[in-house]
């Protein structure tokens, strides 16, 4: 089957699953020419002289997260990890492949998704939550909490694009948590914050693990892959290059981030 599959949160007790990713392609078409107007692309269409090339941001992916895990995915930069999360949450569609996830998603994916930056931190809060799935009763009961943990309350009134990066990302983590979801997609925008916030989500994070949810975490900081994850991924140019144990996997990175030891 292609496209994605979602289901609500996992009835069946003997389903230890809470994310499987089966034969999970995406291609990307990159324009060879900038077309400036609307009627230079529709000439370079009826000319026949508009190209592409493909770009395979992801080549058969396949991994599963049990309920409770804390797995890592890791990899260079631009190797598809980004694309994989965004296709996790929703926010884009696989060409071939299916994606299953077994509960209440809260994705964390970069700055000012599931936001809008003409509406305040207050409107803000309540149309994420919405989102979410919580009513406006469960919003205002946690609402003050949200601010709290941001610490952000004397600007609730203020738009969103008014916030620096670090406000607004300390305001989409803090919504994002009180969700209460069952699988948390974290993405490496957590490191936008100050140090003394990014400790405050860390302990966050290990509370969270600590309550039997699930996390699937994008990370360049290896130390903390090792440190929070059971398992993980390695992916590099759209396609898995290692999986199982986190020492494992990030050991066989190190091995590609070595000169004259370069992982085909």
């Amino acid at each position: 089957m292609t496209g994605n599959q979602y289901s609500g949160k996992n009835k069946n007790p003997d389903n230890n699953d809470a994310i499987v990713v089966k034969n999970l392609s995406k291609q990307f078409r990159i324009p060879h020419e900038r077309k400036i107007t609307v009627y230079q692309h529709l000439a370079g269409l009826i000319a026949g002289s508009y190209s592409y090339e493909i770009f395979d941001a992801l080549k058969d992916v396949s991994f599963t997260v049990k309920h409770g895990e804390t797995f890592g995915v890791i990899g260079p930069n631009g190797s598809g990890k980004s694309t994989l999360l965004k296709i996790l949450a929703g926010v884009l569609y696989p060409d071939k492949g299916t994606v299953q996830m077994n509960g209440k998603i809260a994705p964390f994916l970069e700055l000012g998704v599931g936001f809008h930056p003409d509406l305040t931190a207050e409107e803000n809060i309540y149309l994420y939550g919405a989102i979410m799935g919580l009513t406006k009763k469960a919003i205002a009961s946690k609402y003050e909490e949200i601010l709290d943990f941001a610490e952000l309350k004397r600007f609730e009134n203020m738009k969103l694009k008014n916030f620096s990066s670090g406000m607004a990302v300390r305001l989409a983590f803090s919504t994002a948590i009180q969700t209460n979801p069952d699988i948390l997609l974290v993405d490496e925008v957590l490191a936008v914050g100050d140090e003394s916030f990014q400790r405050k989500c860390s302990q966050k994070i290990d509370e969270i693990r600590r309550g039997g949810k699930t996390i699937l975490l994008v990370s360049h900081d290896l130390g903390m892959v090792q440190r929070l994850c059971e398992r993980c991924v390695l992916i590099k140019d759209g396609l898995v290059k290692s999986s199982g144990s986190a020492e494992r996997v990030v050991k066989d990175y190190k091995n590609i981030l070595s000169p004259g030891n370069m992982m085909p």
